[in-house]
């Protein structure tokens, strides 16, 4: 296993690349020789590479949520979602795919750096298909460092029985990948408990009104959401929460 994660690891961030890179298509059409080695010498059969392509091409869409921005940004707009009160308003699709593209949007220096670094010179055979392991895998790791928690990484680093690690480039991927993501999901919390102030403050407003004038058989959630879906729309909301989620990252 060893041997194979971290070309399907690599095979995985070459298809983050393509979804930003249409391009490479067509150069991976004109390389027919592109092979798959797995590092045992051996040369392997077509049907397991193609069994072994398809495993790692279903396995994408986890990679994108586990080693990316998705996970914040999906996890903060649904604490708008539920803030707001609107419940399916917007729709699940809606907001998968805002988080979706505005994850492109954060990792394309990534991508990019992935693309240049590792992907185009592999497909041009100028580079050995571990060098550009090695190189593809360097700018998530990084990606990943910069927003991790430290006390999350040394969680992991404990609980995998390592050495206390002198550089973090000592720290295995396998590691690293968890701990940042249980580091998403505390900001994208810490985010969503703002988020929800203002429109705790509305519901509270409108529910002692309500009670103070005796109609307490009357839910404050329908006279509430007209209040917070004006106050969103005043305040600019959908600017100031993309804007603050993509800095976030910066």
């Amino acid at each position: 296993m060893s041997k194979t994660f971290p070309f399907v690891f690599f095979a995985l961030l070459v298809t983050g690349v393509l979804f930003s890179h249409g391009d490479v298509w067509a150069q991976a059409a004109q390389n027919p020789s592109l092979t798959i080695d797995l590092g045992g010498g051996a040369q392997k059969s077509p049907a397991v590479q193609v069994l072994i392509l398809l495993t790692v091409l279903s396995l994408a869409p986890s990679i994108l949520i586990m080693v990316t921005s998705f996970t914040r940004i999906v996890v903060v707009l649904s604490f708008l979602r539920q803030a707001i009160g609107t419940l399916q308003s917007p729709p699940n699709p809606v907001l998968v795919s805002l988080a979706m593209f505005l994850t492109f949007f954060i990792m394309a220096p990534v991508w990019q750096t992935i693309n240049a670094e590792a992907l185009q010179p592999y497909l041009e055979n100028q580079i050995t298909q571990s060098v550009a392991l090695e190189r593809g895998v360097k700018p998530i790791r990084n990606f990943m460092l910069k927003q991790v928690r430290e006390e999350d990484l040394s969680l992991f680093v404990e609980m995998a029985k390592l050495p206390p690690p002198a550089d973090p480039s000592q720290i295995p991927t396998h590691v690293i990948i968890p701990a940042f993501m249980i580091s998403e999901l505390r900001t994208a919390f810490q985010i969503g408990f703002v988020i929800y102030l203002p429109f705790l403050i509305i519901d509270m407003v409108v529910a002692s009104i309500l009670m103070s004038m005796g109609m307490m058989m009357l839910p404050p959630v329908l006279i509430s959401l007209p209040f917070k879906l004006i106050l969103f729309v005043l305040a600019d909301g959908w600017h100031l929460i993309v804007e603050s989620l993509v800095k976030s990252f910066v």
